[in-house]
């Protein structure tokens, strides 16, 4: 009887447990304007709490782009000038001098924005361009980097001047003013075989190399020199191997030259945007999905340092396994990487264009969140034409090229721990992130990370018992047989002495046995 009400005692326990992390988990959801979710170990979407919440939405006067039509101000353009944005394609933050660019793509201007997103200064055009040194405007600018020049120190301003064909570089020398310095236009080179020039997006290095996402070119980034001369092509993606794929490449071996040219061939995906950090990597997106090259970090030769090709180690955006929480059943997506930024804490941003999603990755790739959608066109927080990301801080901002605005993510209490503990995470710090993982599973018990970061911690106090309760419910196979194998060597360890004396014990009585057996032997042939 006993027995039996200590297992009931058990089940209580765990059954008033599991409400009690589920009350949290619900609670979190009702205080947010859209449902987060994340992936457990079978790929299947489970409800979690949610890292970031939508502050606000930014529209042109929330941000004084009434400056524009106000003659008393410096700013002042004309009387009719577009006070809203207007199909806006790009969005970039000068970490240096905190200040956010925006490419206004059919206003046919470049808005320069405070960390506040308030308007201090715009551009229309660059002057001091041509033989005859004039002003030459802007026409579709899709894409904008900004950055002080390692060689002049001057403040340097590139722009994706798509209609125009071509990328400027102009030097700011006021809130309304730049200066002509250099242009990068469609390269005069066998190498460059598309018949235009349209370029997209546009990042510098430290060396002012110029990469450009150019429309048709399918062989990676455009990359000029300093001086404007075209130097080739950088970070080409890979043709995913697919059973097509592969049996055309064995059927090419066996054709003749008339059917080798009859044949469609087989060309990488191009870039939809990228992004560069401090130490020089440029991290790519490409719209069309696939195991290869969705998401790529590229270092100066062009190498993919995220390579799958031999696996799917690294995951980006939506699982192909099934459709995402908070989305209608009979909702066909397919993931659409359209842009990505990495913040100067080290999170990698990646937003989905046909969802509205933000995937948000540690610098170990591994998935931290994933919050926004596409669910309400009027719903703070949800999108219409996520067309651009960028982050500062723990801040996430999102530009919507439909709605004309500007989405303020903040982190939340969630957010917050599930920062502090990646980060330290990433740094090897285990026993100094224990304490935020902790924190995230009391709030959110499903949270498959927070276990392994737990078990890390076990693992570093030497605690591996500890460590294989935690893997153990991870699913972490690798960590898990790590730690038992520690812990069978701290057992073995620990009972050295006892063991041995077992094993000479049984050597003794083995011997004994022995001995009595062949006596007993002989005492029967004596008889």
């Amino acid at each position: 009887m006993s027995r039996m009400k200590k297992t009931l005692k058990r089940m209580l326990t765990m059954t008033l447990a599991l409400c009690s992390t589920l009350t949290m988990t619900l609670t979190a959801f009702a205080d947010e304007p859209y449902t987060s979710y994340n992936y457990d170990y079978w790929g299947n979407t489970v409800p979690s709490q949610s890292g970031y919440t939508a502050k606000k939405a930014l529209t042109g006067k929330d941000m004084n782009l009434t400056k524009l039509a106000d003659k008393a101000d410096p700013l002042f353009v004309s009387d009719d000038a577009k006070v809203e944005l207007n199909g806006a394609k790009d969005i970039f933050l000068d970490d240096d001098a905190k200040e956010f660019w925006v490419a206004d793509t059919d206003n046919n201007r470049i808005l320069r924005l405070d960390i506040n997103l308030n308007l201090i200064g715009r551009y229309y055009g660059v002057s001091g361009f041509g033989k005859k040194k004039e002003m030459s405007n802007f026409k579709s600018p899709s894409g904008i980097y900004v950055a002080k020049s390692s060689i002049t120190g001057d403040l340097m301003m590139y722009v994706a001047d798509t209609e125009n064909d071509r990328i400027i570089k102009a030097k700011v020398t006021s809130n309304t003013e730049c200066e002509f310095v250099q242009d990068y236009t469609k390269p005069d080179s066998a190498l460059y075989d598309s018949k235009t020039f349209k370029p997209s997006k546009v990042v510098v290095d430290n060396a002012e190399n110029v990469y450009s996402v150019v429309s048709s070119v399918n062989t990676g980034s455009v990359q000029f020199s300093r001086d404007g001369s075209f130097t080739g092509f950088y970070g080409a993606n890979r043709v995913e191997a697919t059973a097509a794929v592969i049996a055309q490449k064995l059927w090419r071996k066996l054709a003749s030259n008339d059917q080798i040219s009859g044949m469609k061939r087989n060309v990488p995906t191009e870039y939809a945007n990228f992004d560069i950090d401090a130490d020089g990597f440029i991290y790519t997106v490409t719209e069309v999905a696939t195991d290869t090259d969705a998401v790529k970090k590229l270092n100066p030769a062009g190498y993919n340092i995220w390579d799958n090709e031999v696996g799917d180690e690294y995951q980006f955006g939506d699982s192909t396994e099934g459709p995402a929480l908070n989305l209608p059943d009979d909702f066909n997506f397919k993931t659409k990487l359209t842009d990505i930024v990495v913040s100067n804490n080290g999170m990698i941003n990646v937003l989905d264009y046909e969802t509205g999603r933000i995937f948000q990755y540690d610098k170990l790739c591994q998935l931290v969140c994933i919050f926004g959608g596409k669910n309400n066109a009027h719903q703070k927080g949800s999108f219409i034409a996520p067309n651009a990301v960028e982050a500062y801080g723990n801040n996430v901002y999102v530009l919507d090229g439909t709605k004309n605005d500007i989405t303020v993510y903040e982190e939340t209490t969630f957010g917050e721990k599930l920062h502090n503990a990646y980060l330290l995470y990433g740094e090897g710090k285990y026993t100094e992130a224990e304490p935020y993982w902790e924190e995230v599973i009391a709030r959110d018990g499903g949270y498959q990370s927070a276990y392994i970061g737990l078990g890390k911690a076990a693992l570093k106090n030497d605690e591996y018992t500890k460590a294989l309760k935690y893997f153990k419910v991870a699913y972490d196979q690798d960590d898990y047989d790590k730690a038992f194998e520690y812990t069978r060597e701290e057992f073995l360890r620990d009972n050295f002495t006892v063991i041995i004396i077992i094993i000479l014990a049984v050597i003794i009585l083995w011997i004994v046995i022995k001995r009595l057996l062949k006596r007993r032997k002989k005492a029967k042939e004596g008889k």
